[in-house]
């Protein structure tokens, strides 16, 4: 195992930007920037702010393009499957909340939460770019600080820590999504769109 974080932390923060990129982008690479980005931290923790920054904006970078794609072309495909029964629930659903999934997907390291499908549907669905990109940034920026600190402070600990505390961020999710779509739902009842 020791050899494994001493690869990722060879990439050192270039790495870390061009996997965070490609990762954005839709290219499938489910952990990997975390784990690249924890291992850079644990190898050179005096480069570990550095290292978070680079993964934020190659995170930005790559999602703008996925977006942009989305945006596009995705509408297209997009209504071929949501266009009757509850794939139309779906889209009615993310017209209004969507944002709130990119958010919560952005931010926790959940296999549950689909974030590439959620980004996708804020692309194909026209979403406002600055929206998106301040909604993602909003959601990385927490988790790559955080996935940095554990690397300079625990070492090759952080992944039994992150693993031994998965149920907790699960939870933490599902009451944050209520709390948020609590919040939305007050608001739309105190200030209706007219």
């Amino acid at each position: 195992m020791h050899h494994f974080w001493d690869l990722l932390g060879q990439w050192g923060a270039p790495g870390v930007f061009v996997v965070s990129a490609i990762d954005s982008a839709g290219v499938p690479n489910p952990g990997i920037t975390d784990l690249l980005l924890v291992g850079a931290a644990i190898a050179s923790p005096a480069n570990a702010i550095l290292c978070a920054v680079l993964a934020v904006l190659g995170s930005l970078i790559g999602a703008m393009i996925f977006f942009e794609i989305a945006l596009r072309g995705g509408e297209k495909y997009l209504l071929r499957f949501t266009s009757a029964g509850g794939g139309l629930r779906f889209r009615a659903w993310f017209l209004r909340y969507g944002l709130l999934t990119v958010f919560i997907s952005a931010l926790l390291p959940l296999p549950f939460l689909p974030f590439k499908v959620f980004m996708a549907c804020a692309g194909a669905m026209g979403e406002s770019r600055l929206r998106f990109l301040a909604v993602l940034a909003a959601g990385r920026i927490p988790r790559y600080f955080a996935l940095v600190y554990l690397g300079s402070t625990l070492g090759t600990d952080s992944g039994a820590w992150i693993k031994g505390h998965l149920w907790q961020m699960g939870i933490f999710a599902v009451v944050l999504f209520a709390g948020l779509y609590g919040l939305i739902r007050f608001t739309e009842r105190t200030h209706p769109i007219q």
